[in-house]
């Protein structure tokens, strides 16, 4: 009898080596809706019925049930769209993956179906469909755990008949508890359609999503690399998550899917782990500069980033940048406060940036692209930045994104 156990348990292992999606699937539910529209008449696209297609068979792998749509309509998108949330009512995890058109109108995100008949920026919402739908289908299942990735920030076909053109996709400022959302490139603007089958971010996705035992910010944080690396977008991730989840779980993992939050054991582990695969490659007095991309301050012992976000932008999504940061495999980022940028700050060294005047900066590891990053503090609708031009923290409003920075920090005990 023990010899039988023993020959059905190597069977089993052997299946799960072949086909590991298999005790994926058997752990818990996964369901995937998928959509990539090419055909439009207006700015039609090469790459994303390939991207659906080629992301609709890696989740199949990955043990999702996936149901596919290409060049889909208006009805047809809406229709799937509440399919969708029917289905997680049954729990487990969802994830939603868009490739095609999308445009901003006033704050609010639409997905652009085939036929769309759109002559005025008033047409739009009528004629597209909102993205926060899929989010309210996520948030009315309450299934726990959802992913969104949208690779839809290939610029506005109607943008001359826009009175107000916005490039690319603005940030989701509410989603349910559980969410993480992936847009192929930062607020504002504009990601490649590719060259090649895939576009950047999508080729990117289908290569790290099948890397075992990457918990989901790994994988997003090896696509940003890449894709920033080949293209200079930069993807970008919104996170409300309240544990961690494995596309394809390590073969050596207690776990196939998620890990709860809350482990303080755990967590202190896992930074303990990203600490030690750092390596120290330089020093400037008091900072210490690791290959993970983070500067270390000896005198207050706070880690930064080693460069800011590189590009306007505004108070709120300078803290949702910060606070959604996974530099070194970090989780605990967060938006400096005026006294820790006012420590940077040093009168006697300057150096030219990409504004109008010269940043007075205590050391050159840290890499501020313009003299004034956001801090933490509020007052009202105005928020505090620190001028590392003249040394001093200046008020404005929290909507204004006029050579304003993101600079993560955290704590490096």
């Amino acid at each position: 009898m023990h010899a039988t156990y023993i020959r059905i348990f190597l069977v089993l292992s052997l299946f799960a080596v072949i086909n590991p999606s298999s005790l994926l699937a058997a752990t818990e539910q996964r369901i995937a809706l998928v959509i990539g529209n090419s055909a439009y008449s207006s700015g039609p696209l090469k790459n994303p019925v390939n991207d659906a297609t080629d992301m609709a068979t890696m989740l199949k792998k990955l043990g999702f049930s996936v149901t596919l749509k290409k060049n889909a309509g208006l009805q047809e998108m809406e229709e799937a769209i509440e399919s969708f949330g029917n289905s997680l009512k049954r729990g487990g995890v969802g994830l939603f993956y868009y490739a095609g058109h999308g445009v901003q109108v006033n704050g609010t995100n639409y997905l652009l179906p085939i036929g769309a008949k759109i002559n005025k920026e008033a047409d739009v919402k009528y004629q597209a469909v909102d993205a926060n739908k899929i989010l309210d289908e996520m948030a009315t299942a309450n299934n726990g755990l959802n992913i969104v990735m949208l690779d839809a920030c290939r610029d506005n076909p109607f943008a001359r008949s826009f009175r107000n053109a916005t490039r690319g996709l603005a940030i989701v400022s509410s989603a349910p508890s559980g969410t993480f959302i992936s847009y192929s490139t930062s607020p504002g603007n504009v990601a490649r359609d590719g060259d090649g089958r895939n576009s950047p971010y999508t080729s990117a996705l289908l290569q790290y999503m099948q890397a075992p035992g990457l918990t989901i910010s790994d994988v997003f944080i090896n696509v940003r690399a890449k894709v920033k690396k080949e293209t200079g977008q930069v993807p970008w991730e919104l996170s409300s998550l309240e544990g961690q989840f494995y596309f394809m779980p390590g073969l050596d993992m207690k776990s196939t899917a998620t890990i709860p939050a809350g482990n303080a054991e755990v967590e202190r582990e896992e930074s303990s782990t990203a600490a030690k695969a750092a390596t120290e490659i330089k020093r400037d007095g008091r900072f210490i500069v690791y290959d993970n991309g983070t500067v270390l301050d000896t005198r207050t012992n706070l880690m930064w980033a080693s460069k800011d976000n590189g590009e306007d932008i505004n108070w709120q999504s300078a803290k949702n940048y910060c606070e959604n940061y996974r530099g070194g495999g970090y989780t605990n980022w967060r938006m400096p406060k005026q006294n820790e940028l006012a420590g940077l700050y040093d009168a006697r060294k300057a150096r030219p940036a990409t504004c109008d005047r010269k940043i007075h900066v205590t050391t050159e590891l840290i890499d501020i692209t313009c003299f004034a990053p956001w801090a933490s503090e509020t007052h009202g609708s105005d928020a505090a930045y620190f001028d590392f031009g003249i040394g001093r923290w200046q008020w404005i409003p929290q909507s204004m994104a006029y050579t304003t920075r993101a600079l993560p920090v955290r704590s490096g005990k």
